[in-house]
């Protein structure tokens, strides 16, 4: 139980960090949540709890794939701002946005025999 906690405290502070750091300068606290940090934790974390290579490296393989189609998100949010949109209005439409790229990408890799649909 004390290893659950300690993972959660340790994730949580990287969270809380991040945020931090981009209250105070908008670059570096883009380039640092833009930084695989969390893919990173759960490396090691599975390293840490002997989980393989293979699932090691699934996980890093699955994620590439899976952040494709995040990215057009990262482009609609600011122009949504800039246009005076209410946060969580614009927060669905980037969700809705990447619900639908994520469809596409699925469809399309598949012909490459990858397989994204959970």
């Amino acid at each position: 139980m004390a290893y659950i906690v300690a993972k959660y405290m340790v994730t949580a502070m990287v969270i809380v960090i991040a945020s931090e750091i981009a209250k105070r300068t908008d670059k570096l606290g883009a380039l640092i949540t833009a930084l695989p940090l969390v893919t990173i934790m759960v490396m090691i974390w599975l390293h840490v709890e002997h989980q393989g290579s293979q699932k090691i490296g699934a996980h890093a393989y699955y994620t590439f794939w899976y952040v494709v189609p995040t990215l057009p998100m990262f482009l609609l949010m600011p122009w949504l701002m800039a246009r005076a949109v209410n946060f969580w209005l614009a927060m669905l439409a980037c969700a809705a946005l990447t619900a639908v790229c994520f469809v596409i990408t699925a469809i399309a890799v598949k012909r490459f025999g990858v397989n994204l649909m959970p």
